[in-house]
């Protein structure tokens, strides 16, 4: 059933429906943060030993295994990607790894 009202008298129109627009003022879009690259590169003076300890000493989670495999990465390959994930334990790896006297590739976005 429409509705009429009068605007005049003897003027009838009816009454438009609501516009209903979306509400973008309050919607939030969530976008996450992105990770970044904690990256070895190969040098002419560290061994593979102290590669490798540096790795497991603090990269959490590494084995010896793994140590391994990307001290031979960055040996033959001239570097490897050691750790992946947020900005902030991405610095302070890559920091720790530059201390103790690995060479470093600049932190890199994922």
């Amino acid at each position: 059933m429409v509705k009429e009202f009068t605007l005049f008298p003897g003027v009838f129109t009816m009454a438009a429906a609501p516009t209903v627009t979306p509400d973008r003022v309050n919607q939030t879009v969530r976008k996450p943060y992105p990770n970044y690259k904690v990256i070895v590169l190969n040098d002419d003076f560290n061994t593979f030993d102290h590669v490798a300890k540096c790795l497991m000493q603090y990269i959490p989670g590494m084995s010896s295994d793994r140590a391994w495999e990307l001290t031979n990465q960055v040996h033959y390959e001239g570097q490897a990607i050691v750790w992946v994930g947020p900005q902030e334990p991405a610095e302070l790896y890559h920091q720790q790894l530059r201390r103790a006297g690995l060479t470093m590739a600049p932190l890199e976005a994922a």
